[in-house]
């Protein structure tokens, strides 16, 4: 396997599943296997535990919000963790694709969660408020101007704090990925979209030179980044 030169992102790469006229049977199975993925290489447990747990509610419930939810895998995964711990979790998965959409609302229901097809500037227009607002291998999709908008949205929208949570290029990463990612391959985009998206994605320094001096632009593993703000003005309460 060569591991392309990944020194600068390559901003001009597409992803299969992004054509609105893709296959939709390997769509499908996309959106099925990213909950494996997302919890072999996303580490989002770890992230509730340390950055939305401490905001939730002992009593009463508590909103989130997941923009650009995708299949919803991980919509229903933080309210199954959040009701483990005893929490009232609310999360609303928003999404403008409507195969997406279609898919996340397909699968059977979990307490507490629902979907929406929408963008976060139709929520701000709506007046919309969450206490925490959330998105997952988003950013690197997105143009400078998206990433400001959704920067700007997100602040509006939440009331405790912001995490968004990303890929970090790196080349290790993507070779450990090629390999991972083979047995969950065939029939799906997942290992093809999975590299393009980390020749776009940021690296650390290259996120903080992109977004405003409020965030916070961190790597807890070397494939990871996540970029977060607090508006509580108090950090983790």
């Amino acid at each position: 396997m060569i591991v392309p030169d990944l020194a600068a992102r390559d901003r001009h790469a597409t992803e299969e599943m992004d054509d609105p006229h893709c296959d939709p049977r390997r769509l499908e199975r996309t959106y099925a296997r990213f909950r494996v993925v997302n919890a072999v290489v996303a580490g989002w447990h770890a992230t509730y535990r340390r950055h939305l747990r401490p905001h939730l509610r002992e009593r009463g419930p508590s909103t989130l919000l997941d923009v650009g939810s995708g299949g919803g895998d991980l919509a229903r995964s933080l309210a199954r963790w959040a009701r483990r711990d005893g929490l009232d979790l609310r999360v609303t998965g928003i999404d403008p694709d409507p195969r997406a959409h279609a898919w996340a609302r397909s699968r059977p229901p979990v307490a507490g969660v629902r979907f929406r097809r929408a963008t976060s500037a139709d929520l701000v227009a709506e007046g919309a408020r969450f206490d925490l607002v959330i998105s997952n291998h988003l950013l690197h999709h997105l143009a400078p101007a998206q990433l400001e908008g959704l920067l700007a949205d997100s602040a509006r929208l939440a009331g405790a704090a912001v995490v968004h949570s990303d890929i970090q290029r790196d080349r290790l990463g993507y070779a450990l990925f090629a390999l991972g990612a083979a047995p969950l391959s065939p029939g799906s985009f997942i290992r093809t979209d999975g590299l393009t998206s980390i020749r776009r994605s940021y690296t650390a320094p290259e996120l903080a030179r992109s977004v405003p001096a409020t965030w916070s632009v961190s790597a807890p593993a070397r494939w990871r980044l996540l970029l977060t703000r607090d508006l509580t003005g108090a950090g983790a309460r």
